[in-house]
């Protein structure tokens, strides 16, 4: 049946059959079965094979093949009553077979999960600190990096690559291509985890991989002689360190010291040159570094963003499957336009998240060193009368014009409430008249 030519369903007619529909729907069916005559054979043929259903019966078991049945489970009741594991298992299904080893490797990874992270971290540590020693005894960093691991991508914090945290990693790497990346990376196979003496330097990006995700924040007041010097040096700092200004806000008023109010944006990897090179512009009065590791909700929103997704995933499915009714659909369908809605906002969080551990913000304030004139520059007497007559017009013009404004605005009120009060006030003078002449 077509809906574009049979408003009604295939399963509103046997629902119709089975008196399960409301009065409403019972006669808006009712009426359609009686006019169309495919629908009528329709319900006829349903109706059919309703009653041949309700007719049907199932056969008893023959008395000796219960008989049979019964014997054999009495001889083997002592045998099968305990059984052991081996002999258990061999009456096991396909189902069971899979939902025991499902279970026992989710066990298995379980383990592993919680096992290997600490592992990681401890090893993580340790290598950290031979690092340490290595760069205060003179070893060239960039140097190392670039001789063990090319760029492959952007660095974001000191991590290659751009992953941002232990569980950011995990999540973007499959299971089964974990020990291979890390193998890649450490000089392991892909089996292992092992990182020997001689491999300090592999060891070195393996801990900047895994380092945590810090948003770093510094504030900057800084006293400059040369405002305008200072000003093309900050735009040539900012080039050169690839950063950028969110907002700044330069203000130059006359007698008085110009300022300028910056919010920067400079890459977590040249900061610290950065704020050297800021330093230099002129004398600092006040600087503050902070740092908020964001480690955690980086990896909470990885985490729900991907549930969210399955969870699309499997709505999508559903829909495409559908046998229900348009409700269903619908009700399927606003479920999918939510979820997306919330994939999209959670991906715009990740987005920003990492943009504030790849950009560091810079709070900075230059300020002239100013100094003020003994005798400030004073208009000319001509000057200052022609601005005087110049204010008293105006105040005189804006004075006529409120007047007149007032009077257009709130005449007719005035109007109003004079021809109200006009007849009592007369009748009270009147009376006050009279008296006066009594006396």
């Amino acid at each position: 049946m077509n809906i574009a030519t049979h408003p009604v369903e295939p399963e509103e007619i046997m629902a119709w059959l089975d008196g399960e529909l409301s009065d409403a729907q019972l006669e808006a069916v009712s009426a359609h079965v009686e006019q169309c005559v495919e629908c009528s054979k329709l319900a006829e043929q349903l109706r059919a094979t309703s009653q041949s259903l309700s007719a049907w019966n199932v056969p008893a078991i023959p008395i000796n093949v219960e008989q049979s049945i019964t014997k054999a489970v009495t001889a083997s009741d002592s045998r099968i009553r305990k059984p052991n594991l081996i002999v258990r298992a061999s009456f096991w299904n396909r189902k069971q077979w899979a939902f025991r080893g499902g279970a026992t490797l989710a066990v298995l990874v379980i383990v592993m999960a919680i096992s290997v992270p600490n592992l990681l971290r401890s090893k993580a540590a340790a290598d950290h600190a031979m690092v340490v020693a290595q760069q205060r005894a003179g070893g060239d960093r960039d140097a190392i990096r670039e001789s063990v691991v090319p760029p492959s991508g952007p660095v974001r914090n000191g991590r290659a690559g751009g992953v941002g945290s232990v569980s950011g990693f995990a999540g973007k790497v499959p299971g089964g291509a974990m020990g291979g990346v890390l193998g890649q990376i450490t000089g392991a196979a892909p089996g292992g985890l092992v990182i020997t003496d001689g491999q300090d330097q592999q060891s070195k990006v393996f801990n900047d991989i895994f380092l945590p995700m810090i948003a770093r924040t510094v504030s900057l007041s800084i006293v400059v002689k040369d405002f305008p010097a200072a000003r093309a040096s900050l735009d040539a700092i900012l080039n050169h360190h690839h950063g950028y200004a969110a907002q700044l806000n330069v203000g130059t008023p006359e007698n008085a010291p110009k300022n300028l109010v910056a919010s920067l944006r400079i890459p977590a990897p040249e900061l610290s040159s950065a704020i050297a090179e800021l330093r230099a512009l002129g004398r600092v009065e006040n600087e503050s570094q902070s740092g908020e590791e964001v480690t955690e909700q980086h990896a909470d929103l990885v985490a729900r963003l991907k549930n969210s997704r399955d969870t699309e995933d499997r709505l999508r499915a559903i829909l495409e499957q559908r046998t229900g009714k348009i409700t269903d659909v619908l009700q399927v369908e606003r479920e999918i336009a939510r979820v997306r809605g919330d994939i999209e906002r959670m991906e715009a969080e990740q987005k920003a998240l990492e943009h504030r551990v790849d950009f560091a913000t810079v709070e900075l304030q230059l300020t002239e060193e100013f100094k003020a004139e003994i005798n400030p520059p004073a208009p000319s007497v001509s000057t200052r009368i022609h601005n005087a007559l110049v204010a008293g017009y105006q105040n005189a013009t804006e004075t006529v014009l409120g007047i007149l404004l007032f009077f257009a605005e709130n005449g007719p009120v005035l109007l109003i409430w004079l021809a109200i009060l006009a007849f009592p006030v007369m009748l009270v003078w009147r009376r006050y008249r009279r008296l006066s002449a009594s006396v």
